[in-house]
């Protein structure tokens, strides 16, 4: 066994699960062993047994767990600049799909790619999450839309994982989009679900997502996608209730779901639902604020009944190209009304369950020793900059 990390000078945001704030601890230690978190609490009640190990001491900065990105886009080839431009030219988005662009455009440059190209392409990515102190992702594939495609994206995903110090979690988003030529049920039928069993078998994919809009799936067609997901044993999420309000959310609480995500349009009774099945609902403010959406998700009522909320980029290339969890928060809260106590919550312990997982997002004994230490003082300060990165330093899995 290694030598015990007792970590000093620090003010600890512990984000425990009974605070509905920040769960601070003021001049707190941290013990970590082997890679967990093993004692936690102030520096003066440190237990004795650890006096004889070096401390190494932080200058009173913040420690919180390692930030967690739940909802991402970041493989995938090409890019969509060019299109953001031709809208910024009055260009409307039929004469943009006219062209060739919208998610055409990305699916085209994905099958166009190789697996060592979409990885190159994908690790700045995942760098630029990593620099911001996050220590666990969520990678969607969604953007091939034909079995070989698919596959490739949720590979590329795992290499992600082992490239870097990072953990990726991986969803299967076959249910993204109608590729061109094919009707939504057929595709379901010869596509997305063989693809499914065949990356299950390959030990690919985490979860299950889908994409339940006017513009893609309705609820019948994504039902027939989770019905194959709980056959595998796979946890659901669903993108609901983005643009309209079709049922995707009421349906993603009917499947117990980890997640809702986006939801702009849910209702009370959604949230009521979602409340019930214990989702998470995922608030994605980077696609809000790219396509100039005009309503925003039901902050409030999931307050009232008691839902964990959740903060992603929904980082990719045509609705969201944020890069940017701190940026994420800081939308969360000028955009949703949440507080930074929200934000902080959305990027630690509730996007950890919105991806199923038990052993971060807290700071707390047990708990995986994934953590950030920031050039602040004041947690609020993390949703309160704009463009402004205080990382000081990040922990994986008990290392620097």
């Amino acid at each position: 066994m290694t030598p015990p990390l007792v970590m000093i000078g620090l003010t600890a945001a512990t984000m425990i699960e009974d605070t509905s704030s920040y769960g601070l601890v003021e001049d707190a230690a941290i013990v970590v062993v082997d890679g967990h978190i093993e004692w936690v609490g102030p520096a003066t009640a440190l237990p004795a047994n650890y006096s004889e190990y070096e401390h190494k001491s932080y200058g009173a900065r913040l420690v919180t767990p390692a930030l967690i990105d739940c909802h991402t886009h970041i493989v995938h080839g090409g890019n969509r600049a060019r299109e953001f431009e031709m809208r910024l030219n009055g260009a409307s988005y039929e004469q943009i799909a006219r062209a060739g662009g919208g998610i055409v455009s990305t699916v085209a440059a994905t099958r166009g790619a190789s697996e060592a190209e979409l990885l190159a392409a994908a690790l700045p990515r995942v760098d630029a999450l990593i620099a911001q102190g996050v220590a666990t992702l969520e990678v969607k594939s969604g953007y091939g839309l034909d079995r070989d495609t698919e596959l490739k994206m949720l590979r590329v995903a795992r290499a992600l994982g082992q490239q870097r110090p990072v953990r990726v979690m991986t969803s299967f988003l076959g249910a993204h989009a109608v590729p061109s030529g094919m009707d939504a049920d057929r595709y379901i039928d010869t596509v997305c679900l063989p693809t499914l069993k065949a990356a299950h078998a390959e030990g690919l994919v985490d979860a299950v997502d889908g994409f339940c809009e006017g513009i893609a799936f309705d609820t019948v067609q994504i039902a027939r996608v989770f019905d194959t997901a709980r056959a595998l044993g796979l946890p659901v999420k669903l993108h609901a209730e983005q643009l309209s309000h079709i049922g995707g959310t009421a349906l993603a609480a009917a499947y117990s779901a980890m997640s809702a995500d986006h939801v702009e349009y849910a209702t009370p009774a959604d949230a009521a639902a979602l409340a019930v099945a214990g989702t998470v609902a995922v608030l994605l403010p980077g696609a809000f604020y790219t396509i100039h959406e005009t309503q925003a998700p039901p902050v409030q009522a999931f307050r009232d009944h008691g839902i964990a909320m959740a903060v992603g980029t929904d980082w990719n290339p045509g609705s969201s190209p944020l890069g940017s969890v701190l940026l994420a928060m800081n939308m969360a809260c000028t955009l949703f009304r949440m507080t930074p106590a929200e934000a902080l919550a959305g990027t630690t312990r509730n996007a950890a369950r919105a991806l199923g997982l038990s052993d971060c997002g807290r700071i707390a004994p047990g708990m995986r020793a994934d953590l950030a230490i920031w050039n602040v003082r004041d947690p609020a300060e993390l949703s309160y900059g704009i463009g402004i990165n205080p990382l000081h330093a990040r922990i994986f899995g008990g290392s620097a």
